[in-house]
């Protein structure tokens, strides 16, 4: 039997919205900081721009060791289960490095194949190990036993909201750059409480947590 995972996935594609480019300049308030007499020194535009940029660098940092700490009062109280094999987390997300990949109802060689995925980078959770072998799981919460040579660390993530705002910043009100139509397989980059950043092609910008699938909530990663 075989799993295609959605034509959306195969054939979505990153929208661009010439009425976001042309609104880039003016929606971005911290742009309004260099703008009037400041175009006439610019000098003091960059050092003020590079304050701005040690401001949000900080200010980011102290949200990652937020939630780093979150997570460690989370791990301290639940206990954190690992794999027997790689004493890695458990579950875990990775995705898919080859072109297609045979899904088997057990750990072996001999056992039937369920599914066959053929969306190379879908991401995928890891629930549990038994030697060269890993059981995942989809978006959907099928999946199997594949073999550990068909996985990849690489993390990547698919949208599961249509229309979804690619910020360049991590909040709401910051300028949108692209829009990535659901399905979606994106390259998952640095995340903050909320907030993720994804590249989709040549584009790259920030997306809510909430819209992703392939990344738990509250996660950080850098």
């Amino acid at each position: 039997m075989w799993k295609f995972v959605g034509a959306a996935v195969t054939a979505a594609v990153l929208v661009i919205s010439p009425a976001v480019w042309a609104q880039d300049a003016g929606s971005n308030a911290d742009a309004d900081v260099t703008a009037g007499d400041l175009r006439n020194d610019g000098g003091l535009a960059n050092e003020i721009g590079d304050r701005l940029e040690a401001a949000r660098a900080a200010r980011r940092e102290r949200q990652r060791e937020r939630a780093r700490e979150r997570a460690r009062e989370r791990a301290a109280t639940q206990g954190e289960t690992r794999g027997a094999v790689t004493n890695l987390p458990l579950p875990r997300f990775v995705s898919l490095k080859a072109t297609e990949g045979n899904v088997r109802r057990g750990p072996s060689l001999t056992q039937r194949i369920d599914w066959v995925y053929t969306v190379q980078n879908l991401p995928l959770e890891i629930v549990a190990e038994y030697g060269q072998w890993r059981k995942v799981r989809d978006q959907d919460g099928a999946g199997g036993w594949v073999h550990y040579s068909l996985l990849s660390g690489v993390r990547t993530v698919l949208v599961e909201v249509d229309q979804l705002n690619m910020h360049v910043q991590a909040r709401g009100d910051s300028a949108v750059n692209a829009i990535a139509e659901q399905g979606v397989i994106a390259r998952l980059g640095d995340c903050v409480p909320d907030w993720c950043q994804i590249r989709a092609g040549r584009y790259r910008g920030w997306v809510q947590t909430s819209a992703l699938w392939g990344v738990t909530p509250g996660e950080v990663v850098n």
